[in-house]
């Protein structure tokens, strides 16, 4: 050890300890007193200590002494137990060649105390950070029982957390950085009063998801709306608004808002609120209703037949987080990509679908919207359910769809939009068969069907994509003019 001063050792351990931390500390000592330095405790991995370290901790324990030497051969053990969360077991130990300096245990004796007060810091962060991530799993927990339609066992979760879920609501999902979303969710509380619901996406990594009240009380403090005060205060965000819904309409309130986003990114504003439009689920709900209990009632009445297999109601789920999401649905559900892929092949084989193909897509994310919540025992009506051709002839459903298909040809339509979206809707939605049926390039595509994104107000390319509601409208306009021939 150098020659210095104690006074000059002190000082240095007491820098490194405030701007380093435990690890700068103990590299230092280790470097400085020419031997192993460390704390040594029951968490410790023996591999990394030396043996006499650890016999010395364990010893030291148990004669219940706070500071002791011992010399094996050519080494010492010098070893002072420490004051703090893991104490009486924490032990700083040196293991060091003989002979060694003789201020030696005077400035390892200096270096417990603030050791062991950085020790105790650097444990609080870690339980900090602990409780940090269970929130955030938690919050994450009550979204998805939110999208699952258990609005009960959501309210109960939420009521421990705060705040209370808000009923009704308008659903934002704000688009920002990733190493911004802790402070753009600080601002979206600050904004709100502390009354929204605020989660990140388990799906993006760039979204927020703000479930705020629909009143009009909800918005800055100078009483604008969220949306446009967001903007206004974190300007490389981008914010989609969902309409005015229920709670219980959770799942319709975000396919909204990730519409409105889509809108929103074309927009100098930098924020959008969904477009007025008939829902479809509420078009086809009375004419669909048996259909959709009976395509479905093979797997709501699915039994597994191992305890640790899905059974009908996890299905469902990953059919609608597929369905939602398609690959991303793994950090939805938090699986791995075979283990989806399985599941999707067993739902196939129950519902008699090919899944790879956009019409069974459609027929499936249809049936699913018209039992929202359904489970285990639902099946069809008793009377004969009508097949898909024969909901999408209703006349309700032939209104919905020229609605919803009226502004392919509208007067700010680009020229060719409604052949673009049949072609693309033709082959699957997969952009690269579609672009040479085109006859462009898959940029040229990709770049026709933005424009179209912002014509529709809703997103085609991203996930969840208006691609279902577009087939089945196209199909029952395609009836429509084959019953008026």
């Amino acid at each position: 050890m150098r020659a210095v001063s104690r006074s000059d050792d002190v000082l240095k351990v007491h820098r490194l300890a405030h701007a380093g931390g435990s690890t700068a500390l103990l590299e230092w000592l280790a470097a400085h007193l020419g031997g192993w330095v460390g704390v040594v405790d029951a968490e410790a991995e023996h591999g990394q200590v030396p043996e006499a370290a650890v016999r010395g901790a364990a010893e030291l324990t148990a004669r219940g002494v706070r500071s002791a030497v011992l010399h094996d051969g050519d080494r010492a053990t010098l070893l002072f137990a420490l004051d703090g969360p893991r104490a009486p077991a924490a032990v700083l130990a040196a293991v060091l060649e003989q002979p060694h300096d003789p201020g030696v245990p005077a400035l390892l004796a200096d270096a417990a105390a603030p050791l062991a007060l950085v020790l105790r810091a650097e444990e609080a962060e870690r339980r900090a950070e602990r409780v940090r991530r269970a929130e955030l799993r938690t919050r994450e927990a009550v979204l998805r029982l939110l999208m699952s339609g258990l609005l009960p066992t959501a309210h109960q979760i939420a009521g421990a957390l705060g705040p209370a879920l808000p009923d009704p609501l308008r659903l934002y999902v704000v688009e920002c950085p990733s190493g911004r979303l802790a402070e753009v969710g600080a601002l979206c509380r600050e904004l709100t009063g502390g009354r929204a619901w605020i989660v990140r996406c388990p799906v993006y990594v760039r979204h927020l998801i703000v479930l705020a009240p629909a009143s009009p009380a909800t918005g800055s403090a100078a009483g604008r709306p969220l949306a446009g005060a967001l903007v206004e205060a974190a300007p490389d965000c981008t914010v989609g608004v969902s309409g005015e819904l229920r709670l219980s309409e959770a799942p319709v309130a975000y396919t909204q808002a990730f519409h409105a986003l889509a809108v929103a990114r074309g927009r100098e504003e930098r924020h959008a609120r969904f477009g007025p439009g008939p829902e479809l689920a509420l078009a086809a709900h009375e004419a669909g209703a048996g259909w959709a209990g009976a395509l479905l009632a093979p797997l709501h009445t699915y039994e597994p037949r191992r305890p640790q297999d899905p059974g009908g109601q996890e299905l469902r789920a990953t059919a609608e987080a597929w369905l939602n999401f398609a690959s991303h649905a793994t950090r939805l559900l938090r699986i791995h990509r075979n283990t989806l892929a399985a599941r999707l092949r067993l739902i196939e084989a129950l519902l008699g679908l090919d899944l790879a193909r956009l019409p069974d897509q459609a027929a499936l994310s249809l049936a699913l919207r018209l039992t929202p919540g359904a489970g285990r025992g639902s099946g069809p009506d008793p009377a004969p359910a009508p097949g898909l051709d024969q909901v999408l002839s209703d006349p309700r459903l032939t209104d919905w769809a020229r609605g919803h298909l009226d502004g392919l040809t509208g007067p700010d339509a680009p020229p060719g939009a409604r052949d673009t979206v049949r072609l693309w809707l033709a082959h699957d939605a997969q952009l690269g068969p579609a672009a040479a049926a085109m006859g462009v390039s898959v940029p040229g595509a990709r770049k026709r069907l933005t424009r179209i994104e912002a014509l529709l107000e809703r997103s085609l390319l991203q996930s969840p994509s208006a691609r279902y509601d577009l087939w089945l409208a196209h199909r029952a306009e395609d009836l429509a003019e084959d019953l008026a021939r």
